[in-house]
C-alpha cells in the first residue's frame, strides 16, 4: 500500500501529491490542480455520495467497480480542518474523466465499504 508524504512547496505551503509514487505534482491550490486535470482531460466533476460517484451535468452515476481512480492530490492545512480536501481524478468505464473534491478526516462523510476501499489512500 501506498502512503502519501507530506510535500511542501517552494514557498513552504502544503502541497499536493499524486497517487502513482513515479510522477509526482505538487501543486499550491486545489484551484491548480483542477485546472492541470482539466487540461489533461478530467472535464467532468462528480459528487461522492455514500454508495457512487454522481456528475449532475451529465446525469449519471458510478458505482466504485464502474471507476478507477487514476490519482489524487491530497490538502492539508494543519491550522484550519476545514481546509482538508483530497481531489481525485477518476475514469468511468465507460471512458469518461472528471474529478471529485472531498473532504477528509474528521469531516468526512459516511461511505458503504466498497467505496471506502476504492478511495483508500494509504
Amino acid at each position: 500500500m501506498n502512503t502519501i508524504p507530506q510535500i511542501e512547496t517552494k514557498n513552504g505551503k502544503p502541497g499536493l501529491t499524486t497517487f502513482e509514487p513515479g510522477e509526482m505534482n505538487t501543486y499550491t491550490s486545489v484551484v491548480d490542480a483542477v485546472t492541470d486535470l482539466k487540461h489533461r482531460g478530467y472535464k467532468d466533476y462528480f459528487r461522492r455520495e455514500p454508495t457512487f460517484i454522481y456528475c449532475s451535468e451529465l446525469d449519471i452515476w458510478f458505482d466504485p467497480d464502474e471507476f478507477d481512480v487514476d490519482e489524487f492530490y491530497q490538502f492539508g492545512q494543519n491550522l484550519n480542518p476545514d481546509a482538508d480536501r483530497v481531489l481525485y481524478a477518476i475514469t468511468s468505464s465507460t471512458g469518461i474523466k472528471g474529478t471529485v473534491l472531498d473532504a477528509y478526516g474528521v469531516y468526512t462523510e459516511k461511505m458503504s465499504f466498497k467505496m471506502a476501499l476504492k478511495l483508500q489512500r494509504s
